[in-house]
């Protein structure tokens, strides 16, 4: 165990700071992301050191698309979250400590061992994906220390809940963050996530003014979040945001407890990424739809395909030193 970061001790209870549910924890009881434990007054991360799934995977399938395209990132995370979305696709991990046992499992690997491993396989940078790494945030927070000092990148791969403190701790070594921002409306977060959306907006707009680089994804789930108000309300906060933010719109499949909800089809997320354009987004993409050409980044002034995507791979990129060869425009973007 490792006592967390970001609580006050209270009489006895403790108030967890770290993300925007501001748990108040009593003594032997854990926060809702199950993995942050009241003992005898003082709050413990107790799955410091414990990873539970490792991979080293393209930059894109985070994903990232003008975060140094063609990459690989050393993914890893640990049991838990702060959401309980219905759709989740790894509900096995991410849920796993909120279960009737509690259990927390992982595999001992340190710090300084995922650096080290990350440097030895090429990898640009390290991925905290797969969970949520608010929850696991005191082991990201040493590794993205130890990464930063050795020229490789950190990423986020959220939900976008942390608490404002906790996100201005980590920005000095944080590159960039892909956060979901799952719907439009109060409602939805509240029935689909167990959160509330306005944190969400909050920080993406935190994470833009700490100069950290922002994606967005959005998953597209049929009948929950693909109606046109929704979609032009995310794409109008986005541009308010940075036009030059990159706003993913991906396919749904069935998983956990949205089985009965059909797969997204490709003329959803056509009719998401046109209304992402006419907002004067810069960059709209296309997600779990391999060569409908959604995955393709354009220069947003001539037109022209600079990276050409099939999946996760990249089949072309024509940019000189980030700049459209047409046209001579600068591609916004980290490393492109």
């Amino acid at each position: 165990m490792k006592e967390a970061m970001f609580y006050e001790k209270l009489d006895g209870k403790v108030r967890c700071r770290l993300c925007n549910h501001y748990c108040m924890i009593k003594d032997g009881k854990r926060g809702i992301c199950g993995v942050r434990e009241n003992r005898d007054g003082s709050l413990f991360s107790l799955v410091y050191g414990k990873s539970v799934a490792t991979g080293i995977e393209p930059i894109e399938k985070k994903p990232f698309f003008n975060f140094y395209p063609g990459t690989t990132a050393y993914s890893i995370a640990t049991v838990g979250c702060n959401f309980r979305c219905l759709n989740c696709q790894n509900w096995e991990i991410s849920q796993m400590p909120k279960g009737e046992e509690g259990n927390i499992i992982g595999e001992k690997l340190l710090p300084e061992e995922i650096v080290a491993n990350a440097k030895g396989s090429g990898c640009k940078s390290i991925a905290y994906t797969y969970t949520e790494p608010t929850i696991f945030f005191e082991y990201a927070y040493d590794t993205a220390k130890l990464a930063h000092k050795e020229g490789i990148k950190n990423v986020f791969v959220t939900n976008g809940y942390t608490s404002a403190e906790a996100i201005r701790e980590i920005a000095p070594f944080l590159d960039a963050a892909n956060v979901d921002l799952k719907g439009f409306r109060e409602d939805f977060y509240h029935k689909m996530c167990g959160a509330k959306l306005q944190p969400v907006l909050d920080n993406i707009r935190l994470y833009r003014e700490l100069g950290i680089w922002v994606e967005v994804t959005t998953l597209i789930i049929p009948g929950y979040n693909d109606d046109e108000e929704q979609l032009r309300g995310i794409a109008e906060f986005i541009k308010g945001v940075g036009i030059d933010i990159p706003w993913h719109v991906t396919a749904f499949y069935p998983a956990y407890k949205l089985l009965d909800v059909s797969l997204t089809r490709v003329e959803s997320l056509r009719n998401a990424r046109e209304i992402g354009k006419k907002a004067g987004l810069r960059y709209v993409y296309e997600g779990n739809v391999p060569g409908e050409g959604g995955e393709n980044t354009y220069c947003y002034s001539c037109g022209e395909t600079v990276i050409k995507r099939y999946g996760f791979e990249i089949i072309e990129n024509i940019l000189i030193d980030g700049k459209c060869p047409k046209c001579k425009n600068l591609i916004d973007g980290v490393g492109l």
